[in-house]
């Protein structure tokens, strides 16, 4: 797996909890791209805004380039890898650094561990996996911790 992107300190954190999804999700990421980026509170409202028609500052946001369901698997999408490096890119993920900060205070926790909670997050999203329906949701939360009590996050 490559992660690329603006998350300074906290890229082997990330690639560490992608690592463990990708055991739990029992998939092979070997060839997966994603892009992970800080971004400020301007900024993500402005994306939130614009891609959800929602006007406020938000956490996380996900991009996906995949039209993926969870119980699709990435080898089904190894047509649209890269040619050159043979990388899928699954998409991007954006994360305000200060809603995590404030969040981690929040929640009585490391900022370490909400930034990557909020990544995986935003991960799962990029897999095909949503929280609208609440049986949905209920996956994820369970995904979620698991992947975290396997980080011991």
């Amino acid at each position: 797996m490559k992660v690329e992107g603006k998350i300074g300190i906290y890229k082997r954190k990330i690639k560490k909890i992608f690592k463990i999804a990708e055991k739990v999700l029992k998939e092979d990421f070997s060839n997966v791209l994603v892009s992970v980026n800080f971004v400020t509170d301007d900024k993500i409202k402005e994306l939130n805004n614009k891609f959800r028609q929602i006007d406020k500052v938000t956490d996380v946001l996900s991009f996906p380039n995949l039209n993926k369901t969870p119980n699709e698997k990435l080898s089904k999408y190894k047509k649209e890898a890269d040619f050159d490096t043979g990388l899928l890119f699954v998409g991007d993920i954006v994360i305000s650094k200060n809603v995590a900060k404030k969040q981690a205070r929040e929640y009585e926790h490391s900022l370490t561990r909400e930034v990557c909670f909020l990544a995986l997050h935003g991960f799962l999203h990029l897999l095909g996996f949503d929280h609208i329906k609440e049986n949905d949701e209920k996956i994820m939360i369970k995904l979620q911790n698991k992947i975290m009590a396997e980080a011991s996050l």
